[in-house]
C-alpha cells in the first residue's frame, strides 16, 4: 500500500474510533453517567485501542472532544477532559508491550488526577478533590480497567484483520514475502537476473 493509502486508512480508523466513542458517550449520558461526580463513561474502554493502532490516539482525542461538546460540557471540561483522554491514550500506546492491565493504567490515572479539579473548580460540585478522585477513579477502573481489558481480550484474536500488522518485523517480512513471490529481491533486482 502506498503512503496516501496508508494515510487514508489511518484517518479512517481514527474517524471510526472517534465515532464509536461519541456514540457510546451519548448513550451512557442518557443514564447521567457520562459526566458528573459519579461517572462510568463506557467509551473510555476504547482507550485500550492504542495497544493495537496509533490511529486510536487522535481518534480518542477527537471522540472525547466531540462527545464533551455534544453532551453540553463546560468549555474548560471540553478542553481538560479531552486532554486527560489524550494523555491516557498516549500512555497506553507507550505501555502497549506490557500486559493489558498495565496498558489500561494511564487513562485511569490521567482522568483520576485531572477530572476532579474540573468537577471542583469548573462545576463547583460540593465535595472534596480526594472524594472526586475516588469516584472518578472508580468509574475509570470500571471503564478502562475492566471493560477496556475485556475489549482487549475480545479484539486480540482479530487484531490483524481490524488493525493490520503493527510490528515493523511483520511488515518487513510481508514486504519480503511479496517481493519473493513477484520474483524481485530485497535490493530491487529480479531473481531471474542471477
Amino acid at each position: 500500500m502506498d503512503r496516501s493509502g496508508k494515510g487514508i486508512l489511518f484517518l479512517t480508523r481514527s474517524a471510526m474510533i472517534a465515532a464509536i466513542y461519541v456514540v457510546l458517550t451519548v448513550f451512557i449520558s442518557a443514564f447521567n453517567l457520562a459526566s458528573g461526580v459519579i461517572q462510568i463513561r463506557i467509551s473510555e474502554a476504547l482507550t485500550i485501542l492504542p495497544v493495537f493502532t496509533t490511529a486510536a490516539i487522535p481518534g480518542l482525542f477527537a471522540g472525547c472532544l466531540i462527545s464533551n461538546l455534544i453532551t453540553g460540557c463546560a468549555p474548560f471540561d471540553v478542553v481538560f477532559g479531552s486532554i486527560a483522554t489524550l494523555i491516557g491514550a498516549v500512555g497506553t500506546y507507550a505501555l502497549r508491550k506490557k500486559s493489558p492491565a498495565i496498558a489500561a493504567l494511564p487513562p485511569i490515572i490521567s482522568n483520576t488526577v485531572i477530572i476532579p479539579f474540573v468537577l471542583k473548580f469548573v462545576y463547583d460540585f460540593p465535595g472534596s478533590i480526594p472524594f472526586f478522585m475516588l469516584t472518578v477513579g472508580a468509574g475509570e477502573v470500571i471503564s478502562c480497567g475492566i471493560l477496556g481489558v475485556a475489549l482487549y481480550t475480545a479484539l486480540t484474536p482479530v487484531k490483524n484483520r481490524l488493525f493490520g500488522s503493527t510490528s515493523l518485523v511483520d511488515s518487513t517480512s510481508d514486504e519480503n514475502i511479496s517481493r519473493e513471490s513477484s520474483g524481485v529481491s530485497g535490493d530491487g533486482s529480479s531473481s531471474d537476473d542471477v
